[in-house]
């Protein structure tokens, strides 16, 4: 295992085009989006999965530093939540063949152990936002918390520690001048000079440097009644944003199961359960414009996040019941437009085929 590892970490570029080419093959598997998809969709999920695993080494690649980050976790919560999306599809496949309409019930299993998973893992990264569902390791590297104050996930952390070089004086000024330099150069030469001739004072310096040399820092992780004091509302709201974005999935397949898929009460639900995560959100990031200082500021990873999540909105354009009322009506007068026209028409011909095959699964259109 361990020499699959290092050759996969030595040979990253070349197992992501594999990957992408293997994945792209599947959509023109012959079965594909037919009444009998499981062995089609086995191999997708497969092939998935080992994506989520090669991902996983390369990400986890050693490299001996934790400075300034969180605790580091030994559950691999985003392998955990690829894995199970990859074999999502494939549970929905196999219960639809098997069980038909009653495949809602396996579906909701699996969006109910995704919640577990994404629950477990927010509460674990400190309540910080979830990227690409948990998929993604949230890092902090926000240039704002050198300029200021540490933080995580948004929140401000008093308690860093700082090793000798971060030595500033009240002014924000490094005191490292060039004199400084200079002399710190000297006491070094005298230092080592003298270690020479006495082995003492080499063992007595050796034990000075073995106390100034800055240990490993370990960012404690908040919790949520310190999130809560600390920030108020504006914490509540933040982590009521998230939890609300973690479980829309399972509320959304949950109404589907109580009033079908063809009703507008899932839809409109998990739209609302959509535009209320993100409204708190972009509430607690707008609470320093009237003068106050910003309570919460996102890093770059986190603000494109945000804009994915609002992407993913166009998918209620491809969900049930609009997609049989609007959507697919455009989607097909395009095709015939397309039609005449030689190879475009036979092209987008094929795309429609796609994108409606593509719509019957849940899971290829959930943005879970």
């Amino acid at each position: 295992m361990e020499a699959y590892k290092t050759w996969v970490r030595r040979n990253k570029d070349y197992v992501h085009s594999l990957e992408s080419l293997a994945n792209g093959l599947t959509w023109l598997l012959p079965e594909r989006f037919s009444t009998s998809e499981i062995g089609p969709e086995a191999v997708t999920a497969i092939l998935g999965i080992l994506t989520a695993i090669n991902e996983h080494i390369i990400d986890t690649a050693p490299d001996g530093r934790h400075i300034g980050s969180v605790e580091p976790s030994s559950f691999p919560y985003g392998l955990c939540i690829s894995a199970i999306k990859d074999l999502e599809t494939l549970v929905e496949v196999v219960a639809e063949q098997y069980y038909g309409d009653n495949k809602w019930n396996f579906i909701a299993v699996t969006e109910a152990i995704k919640v577990i998973v994404r629950l477990a893992l927010f509460r674990n990264s400190g309540y910080k936002m979830l990227l690409h569902g948990g998929e993604t390791p949230n890092v902090e590297k926000d240039s704002y918390n050198t300029s200021k104050q540490d933080s995580v996930g948004g929140f401000p952390n008093t308690g860093a520690h700082h090793g000798p070089g971060w030595l500033q004086n009240n002014h924000g000024q490094n005191p490292w001048n060039l004199e400084g330099r200079a002399l710190y150069a000297l006491s070094r030469f005298g230092d080592s000079a003298r270690m020479i001739s006495d082995p003492v004072w080499m063992q007595r310096i050796q034990q000075q440097h073995a106390i100034m040399e800055p240990p490993t820092s370990i960012i404690k992780r908040p919790t949520l009644s310190m999130i809560l004091s600390e920030k108020g509302v504006n914490g509540a709201l933040f982590v009521l944003g998230e939890v609300l974005f973690i479980t829309r999935p399972l509320i959304y397949v949950w109404f589907i199961r109580r009033y079908g898929i063809r009703s507008w009460i899932p839809w409109f639900l998990s739209l609302a359960v959509d535009f209320i995560g993100i409204g708190f959100l972009s509430r607690v990031t707008r609470s320093g414009q009237d003068g106050r200082e910003q309570q919460f500021h996102l890093s770059a990873s986190e603000k494109d996040e945000v804009k994915r999540r609002k992407l993913l909105w166009a998918l209620y354009l491809m969900r049930e019941p609009f997609f049989s009322k609007y959507t697919r009506q455009k989607l097909e007068s395009t095709e015939k437009l397309m039609e005449p026209v030689p190879l475009i028409g036979t092209l987008a011909a094929k795309i429609v085929e796609l994108v409606i095959g593509a719509q019957t699964r849940y899971t290829y259109m959930s943005g879970s």
